[in-house]
């Protein structure tokens, strides 16, 4: 049977003051055992001892033997400092991480680690310190290769941050929290990434529970409100099919990139493939009859989304993965509208396939960049839309495209179950996300109706 008891008191912090060094001692009693415990700066003893208070007024046993909560687990706990457990975190989730997402939980323990640090006063800018943070510190591909300075940097971050069972103290955790879902400027992050960042930071607790240095997750115990969002589209911007041609046209105008990079935009929007999906399309995947006003077929099973060369395994800037919601190796076939067919007919016919069979590559054959995408789109809203439409949302993303395809789809009557098998969406994912662009819905529905009520009316005899 364990030495136990809950008899806990906890005292005021000492503080002495000595020739070159100030100690802080934290204080307290179990039953009749007093208690104290050294620390180099008031934050860590601070921590500690509101742990303790907390403890203490929860009614939880404390150890006779330890002095501390048996939940603890005094042998493990503050073992490890949040900056090594942050990095042990991310060593773990490499391997079956997508490299976005491994450059997503960097940012989001980036913006997290300050809340996790001392005190001290940092001799770097908060852009430093994030810069190492984010681009070496928490990339198990390049932490060992960073540059002098940044691994100073790094070394002043491990040595002043505060031990992982600090985050048992609710202040400190929830100052973690606001940390990692709030921007560079103190203003709350969009709901979206604060999700996103919330869910991270979950993750890493429940590892550290885990590794058995925390004993439960803190994260759940907290009062936390983000502000609401959508996942619909905005209506405004979803172009009709004029002005669709009318951007394709913009596109095609443009010297000397445009005709080579027309028909990627026109696979966006005629076949709804996501640009990552449209980017690695290649010559096999194209099933394009000879016929006129005949429907062909796209079928693949890969994408590339462009997440930067130090977060692939490869060192490529495009990571190669398996479809959006798919599992690897399952190809997703999507019908090709006789324009389009015309179209890629076409574009290989001038310009021929690049690498490995690549529909769309750049003027030299290479991958096509993201930056040189984003810059064509840009010249060509400018150049197709007004001065009004261009200052507004309509079409202000390539990936609008596919949101107009797939709305085209659902409005000309397509059941909404075929739609999500062609886009790669789930039904309710894309019932959700389409809502507010299901025009004429509520004109049909009020038609119907009123044709119910008027044969009801046609049938009574008058009395």
């Amino acid at each position: 049977m364990q030495n136990i008891t809950y008899d806990a008191r906890v005292y005021k912090t000492e503080v002495y003051k000595g020739a070159k060094v100030t100690t802080y001692y934290v204080r307290w009693k179990t039953g009749n055992k007093p208690w104290k415990k050294a620390f180099r700066n008031s934050t860590q003893a601070e921590s500690f001892r509101s742990s303790l208070v907390s403890a203490a007024r929860k009614g939880e046993a404390f150890s006779l033997d330890a002095g501390e909560p048996i939940s603890w687990g005094r042998t493990s706990q503050a073992e490890m400092n949040w900056y090594d457990f942050a990095c042990a975190y991310v060593d773990m989730k490499w391997k079956d991480a997508s490299a976005k997402h491994r450059a997503g939980i960097a940012y989001a323990l980036a913006l997290a680690t300050p809340a996790m640090l001392n005190g001290t006063t940092c001799p770097y800018s908060a852009k430093e310190v994030r810069t190492a943070l984010r681009r070496w510190g928490f990339n198990t591909k390049e932490r060992e290769n960073c540059p002098e300075r940044t691994t100073d940097v790094l070394t002043w971050v491990k040595r002043n941050s505060l031990p992982v069972s600090t985050l048992m103290t609710p202040s400190t955790a929830r100052a973690l929290l606001n940390a990692a879902t709030s921007r560079l400027d103190g203003k709350r992050a969009a709901a979206s990434t604060s999700r996103k960042h919330r869910t991270i930071l979950s993750n890493a607790m429940a590892h550290a529970v885990e590794m058995k240095l925390l004993s439960r997750n803190p994260l759940p115990d907290l009062k936390w409100k983000t502000s609401k969002s959508t996942s619909q589209v905005d209506r405004q911007s979803v172009v009709n099919p004029d002005q669709a041609r009318a951007l394709l046209q913009a596109v095609q105008a443009q010297k000397p990139s445009g005709p080579l990079l027309m028909p990627f935009f026109a696979v966006i929007y005629f076949a709804g493939l996501r640009p990552e999906e449209a980017v690695n399309l290649r010559e096999k995947n194209l099933t394009l009859p000879d016929v006129p006003d005949v429907w062909g077929e796209l079928y693949f099973s890969r994408a590339t989304p462009d997440a930067g060369r130090a977060w692939t395994d490869t060192g490529e800037q495009r990571d190669d993965r398996g479809l959006k919601h798919r599992p690897d190796g399952e190809s997703r076939p999507v019908p090709c509208a006789p324009e389009l067919v015309t179209i890629l007919r076409e574009h290989l016919k001038t310009f021929g396939a690049g690498p490995d069979g690549l529909v769309f590559h750049g003027a030299h054959g290479g991958v096509l960049a993201t930056s040189t995408i984003q810059r064509v789109w840009d010249k060509a809203r400018r150049a197709a839309l007004s001065p009004e439409e261009y200052g507004s949302p309509l079409a202000k993303r390539v990936y609008d495209l596919r949101h107009a395809c797939l709305s085209t789809w659902l409005n000309a009557g397509v059941s909404p179950k075929q739609v999500a098998e062609w886009a790669g969406n789930s039904v309710e994912v894309l019932l959700r996300t389409y809502a507010k662009c299901l025009v004429g819905q509520d004109e049909v529905s009020m038609r119907r109706i009123s044709e119910v009520l008027r044969r009801k009316s046609s049938t009574t005899e008058p009395s």
